[in-house]
């Protein structure tokens, strides 16, 4: 088989399929797992298919949902960069809902240097972390677990949320963008994520620069709902200009200022 032969057979296959394995490709095609990894970085040169930890899944789809697995390792160096930005909103004594997701699982670590907070969250991994923290007032949701991103959602965490107020939300999203405003692929992870916005006095949207122009399945905030949006100085020109015309509060994470 030739190669753009391969090629467009793995862009058939994705899109038919919507998330593959790297192996699976594998499998198919009868090559080794350096082919198909050079094939798929390829092609996401060209726009036709994105890759993820350990695979690749059809661009084009707004129903996907990566796992938590595969998004811990993207952009980590930016994700840690926006947690220690979010942190200089912080001050002792705040009640905080963190939203589940490996953006805002990186705040925990920033969040060693205060002596008193409360912190609300239906992560997994948000709760492990924090309950070796002794200055950490920790609330858990509770509710269905979602095995694909380690949180809690549905109807139970969310009659948790309506017994609380918070100073502070963290949020994060799949998508942005200035029409669509906030998306997700998954309704229950909206409807939790529109909770947490209802109940916070200041809600702040941390995401890394990836997720800014696309558009997921279910929309869980207009923009008009956050206060300010945190992002890595990874964000390029153009997309820091859809800030800056619609006026949006924006903070680049290892710049003092902000943009408007």
């Amino acid at each position: 088989m030739f190669e753009e032969e391969r090629k467009q057979l793995i862009v058939n296959y994705v899109k038919s399929k919507s998330r593959v394995s790297v192996q699976e490709l594998c499998d198919l095609l009868d090559v080794s797992i350096s082919t198909v990894r050079r094939d798929l970085s390829d092609l996401e040169e060209q726009n036709l298919l994105k890759r993820t930890h350990g695979g690749a899944i059809d661009i084009q789809s707004v129903n996907f949902e990566p796992t938590y697995n595969e998004k811990i390792d993207q952009f980590t160096d930016e994700k840690i960069q926006i947690a220690k930005k979010a942190a200089e909103f912080i001050q002792d004594g705040d009640s905080l809902i963190i939203d589940a997701g490996t953006t805002t699982f990186c705040l925990a670590d920033q969040l060693a240097k205060f002596s008193d907070l409360t912190v609300v969250t239906n992560s997994i991994p948000l709760i492990q972390k924090l309950a070796t923290m002794s200055n950490i007032n920790v609330v858990s949701t509770g509710g269905t677990l979602r095995k694909i991103t380690n949180a809690f959602t549905g109807p139970l965490s969310e009659a948790v949320l309506d017994h609380i107020r918070v100073d502070k939300a963290f949020i994060g999203t799949n998508s942005f963008d200035i029409e669509a405003g906030l998306t997700t692929p998954n309704i229950l992870v909206s409807s939790i994520k529109q909770k947490m916005i209802s109940i916070a006095n200041e809600v702040c949207v941390m995401m890394d620069h990836s997720k800014i122009g696309q558009i997921s399945f279910s929309r869980f905030a207009k923009i008009s709902d956050i206060d300010y949006f945190i992002t890595g100085n990874e964000i390029t020109q153009e997309q820091k200009k859809i800030f800056d015309i619609n006026n949006i509060r924006l903070y680049i994470a290892d710049q003092s200022d902000s943009s408007k």
